[in-house]
């Protein structure tokens, strides 16, 4: 499943990821504080775009007065369209930790019950959780927050296994998936480190997860959820992609973001990721920088192209 990412899992982001073997994509991360206040910007992070079958959309906050009726809004907009509801109790960004919010819930199981008793009393819909591995490093709480939400009547818990004071650095400890599982009887999602289809492959194999989270691995690779199936069905798959199918998914992506009314300066990001290891990839990623509008960045696809042909037709990267 494609996990929820902060400025990254827009509508765009999600159909990509959809057409190439997503099960699932879910929301950036909502404020119910927004959604108190009827903020249309809010919303704009929640509505699904007509190609995507359904959503999962991921709540953060800290008043649990607040989570009730975000859900009920949720569910009256979005009807059939909402596949489950999330919490996020893992965020390790400052301003989230600072407003008591995020990971630092970790550290509250009590007002993190209760947002969850808050969002099950009124859904429609499952509840879901995520959350790392603890707020600080050197302990491990998910296993007693986790069977305190089953409590609650979450559906699922997904599990980091990082300590939020570790951001993203260091290795995810994927043993605290079982540690998890082995305190609950709902599905465990795991996630962390899943960078490649096999490390996906890996993590559903070796761990007790029921379903895999795919954030990073899917940077400028939206191949990585039909290569984890395939591999997971016993098939063989290409691990590199040539030239003509990154620039191909490419412009799909950059189509997308404008059809769909998207900030083009968002493509900056994802540009680097999809040009990453090419012939030039430093000059091209300098030039993507300086695109404003739609037509900047399809010329610079065009450019890239002609470069790569000239270079090695067939090449892979």
């Amino acid at each position: 499943m494609l996990a929820p990412m902060a400025g990254v899992t827009d509508a765009a982001y999600r159909i990509i990821s959809r057409r190439h073997g997503a099960e699932l994509a879910y929301s950036e991360m909502v404020s119910v504080a927004g959604l108190a206040y009827a903020s249309e910007k809010t919303w704009e992070l929640v509505v699904p775009a007509d190609e995507e079958p359904d959503i999962a959309v991921q709540l953060f906050g800290a008043k649990p007065e607040q989570f009730g009726p975000a859900v009920v809004a949720i569910q009256e907009r979005l009807g059939s369209k909402l596949a489950l509801i999330d919490i996020n109790m893992a965020c390790p960004a400052r301003k989230v930790l600072t407003k008591g919010e995020g990971a630092a819930l970790m550290d509250d199981p009590v007002r993190a019950a209760k947002i969850a008793a808050a969002c099950v009393r009124e859904a429609q819909v499952p509840i879901t959780v995520k959350m790392r591995r603890s707020r600080l490093a050197g302990s491990v709480t998910a296993p007693d927050l986790a069977q305190r939400l089953e409590q609650e009547g979450v559906a699922a818990v997904a599990v980091h296994g990082r300590s939020a004071t570790q951001l993203y650095t260091g290795q995810a400890d994927w043993s605290v998936i079982d540690a998890v599982a082995e305190r609950v009887a709902i599905p465990v999602i795991g996630t962390g480190d899943v960078l490649s289809a096999a490390a996906a492959v890996d993590m559903l194999t070796t761990t007790a997860a029921s379903a895999v989270f795919i954030a990073r691995g899917s940077y400028g690779n939206p191949w990585i959820f039909e290569d984890a199936r395939a591999l997971l069905a016993g098939q063989q798959v290409r691990e590199h992609k040539t030239v003509d199918e990154r620039l191909n998914a490419l412009e799909d992506h950059l189509n997308l973001l404008h059809d769909l009314g998207g900030h083009m300066r968002k493509a900056r990001s994802f540009c680097a990721w999809y040009l990453k290891g090419m012939p030039h990839a430093a000059e091209w990623r300098a030039r993507s920088v300086q695109c404003e509008t739609f037509e900047d960045f399809i010329r610079l696809v065009q450019a890239v192209r002609y470069a790569a042909k000239t270079y090695a037709h067939d090449m892979t990267v």
